[in-house]
C-alpha cells in the first residue's frame, strides 16, 4: 500500500500539518471532482428553489382550500335558514297552494272546454 489514506480515486486524506491532533484530516480534491462538485452545487441549488416554489404553491392552495371551505359553509348555512323559512311559511300557510294549483287547473279545463264548445258552431 503506496497510500494509506487514499479512499477512492481522487481523493486522499492526509494528517493536519499545523495541529498535533491525529482526530483533524484534510482532503485534497482532484480538479476533475471539483467540477463534479461544482455541479453538484448547482443542481442542489436547483433544487432548492424548485422546492421553495412548491412550498410557495403549496401555501397559495391552502389559503385557497381555506376561503373555498368558508364560502362553503356560509352558502350551507345560507342555505339551511332559507329551508327553515321555507318550512315555516309552509307549516303557516297550510297546503293552501296546492288548493290553488288545483282550482287554476280545472278553471283552465272549463274555460278550454267552453272555447271548444263554442268554435264548432
Amino acid at each position: 500500500m503506496a497510500d494509506p489514506y487514499r479512499s477512492r480515486e481522487g481523493l486522499s486524506t492526509r494528517p493536519a500539518a499545523y495541529s498535533g491532533s491525529s482526530d483533524e484530516v484534510q482532503l485534497r480534491i482532484d480538479p476533475d471532482f471539483e467540477d463534479e462538485v461544482t455541479g453538484l452545487r448547482k443542481q442542489v441549488r436547483r433544487l432548492r428553489d424548485v422546492a421553495q416554489e412548491i412550498e410557495t404553491e403549496a401555501k397559495f392552495q391552502n389559503n385557497f382550500l381555506n376561503e373555498l371551505q368558508m364560502t362553503l359553509i356560509k352558502a350551507q348555512a345560507g342555505v339551511k335558514n332559507n329551508m327553515r323559512r321555507l318550512n315555516k311559511s309552509i307549516i303557516k300557510e297550510g297546503s293552501s297552494h296546492i288548493m290553488h294549483v288545483v282550482l287554476f287547473a280545472l278553471l283552465l279545463f272549463f274555460v278550454v272546454y267552453l272555447l271548444s264548445k263554442f268554435a264548432r258552431r
